[in-house]
């Protein structure tokens, strides 16, 4: 088996020179926004501030879980922190197993040395591992270790299912969360990767003392066909690309998240590329957004090309609320209610 820090850039060269999207749209584009000619507001009048998991943000937006435990993911860490504490958005950090099994890889998760003023950090660990024995005393010194605010356990049947390396029992792992969250120490999350969270599940997780859930839908990267590339002509290599849009959309998994976690954190992503696609997601429910698969490839190339790709997504989402009357975030959601939905 290949240790987890070289499958991990093997992931970073499969997203970034083959082609993994998935089959199915994210079915954000069914969000209809009325524009008004007259909005009787200024567009200084627009405030993107979001409070998330108790950290205030400059905008709705998280740089998505990518990568760690390499010296080339470290590198697009530094780069994803800095643009982050630049523009005030929160980030999430790549699974953090390689850094529990190779302690000396720890670096490549420590984006606070680069970013101290990072206002939000999110650590990720795959809640499989619960039954492969790690404790949460061990997840709460990755979290410490890494000096994230909260923990995302992530949940990846599909593409555990294809992957060579794969861990595929996930039997009694709703009890083992139910254990585990609350001896972690920090605000804990669920999340998929892209297949999003049907509405029969998010209502179980909805039950677990989670701080709340990112639905990760389909319409962005599809790891089923990661897996694919990186099985080149085998059985499984086949059955990744025909399952590549195997999951639930991210609009209708927003959607379900939201009416399942009450007034708990709805994290949107899965497909989420624009300013457009921000005000989508959160007019169907989503408090915040992330996305990964866009910024992987300016984080390899520099800080810089990061940070015009970032603030291109904020005018944009800033744009949008101006033309439909909308000061903060949350008012989104009226005005998708007065335009029109497919």
């Amino acid at each position: 088996m290949r240790p987890t820090r070289h499958r991990k850039d093997e992931h970073i060269d499969v997203c970034l020179h083959r082609p993994v999207g998935s089959d199915v749209p994210s079915g954000l584009d069914v969000v209809r926004f009325e524009h008004l000619a007259l909005p009787e507001i200024d567009l200084e009048d627009v405030d993107l501030d979001t409070t998330v998991l108790g950290q205030r943000l400059r905008a709705p937006l998280i740089l998505g879980a990518m990568t760690g435990g390499s010296p080339r993911a470290r590198r697009i860490n530094q780069r994803l922190a800095r643009a982050a504490e630049r523009l005030g958005l929160g980030m999430a950090l790549g699974s953090q197993r390689a850094m529990i099994e190779e302690p000396k890889l720890t670096s490549s998760y420590r984006v606070r040395d680069f970013a101290p003023d990072l206002p939000l950090l999110i650590g990720n660990i795959g809640a499989v591992q619960l039954r492969k024995g790690i404790a949460p005393e061990t997840l709460r010194e990755a979290i410490r270790s890494a000096g994230a605010d909260a923990l995302a356990f992530h949940l990846n049947p599909l593409q555990e299912a294809l992957q060579p390396e794969g861990d595929t029992c996930f039997r009694g792992l709703e009890k083992l969360l139910r254990e585990a969250v609350p001896r972690v120490g920090v605000p804990c999350l669920v999340k998929e990767v892209g297949a999003g969270i049907s509405a029969s599940t998010a209502r179980r997780l909805a039950a677990l003392p989670l701080a709340g859930v990112e639905a990760a839908g389909v319409g962005g990267t599809s790891w089923a066909r990661v897996e694919a590339h990186r099985a080149g002509g085998t059985a499984a290599a086949i059955a990744g690309e025909r399952l590549a849009g195997l999951g639930v959309p991210t609009a209708e998994s927003i959607a379900a998240c939201r009416k399942a976690f009450g007034t708990r954190l709805v994290v949107g992503s899965g497909g989420i590329r624009t300013g457009r696609d921000v005000a989508a997601a959160i007019a169907l429910g989503a408090d915040a957004c992330a996305l990964a698969g866009p910024l992987l490839g300016p984080a390899e190339d520099s800080e810089a090309a990061l940070v015009r790709v970032l603030e291109a997504i904020l005018v944009e989402l800033r744009v949008v609320m101006f033309c439909t009357g909308c000061r903060r975030p949350v008012e989104l959601r009226r005005a998708a209610a007065r335009g029109a939905r497919r």
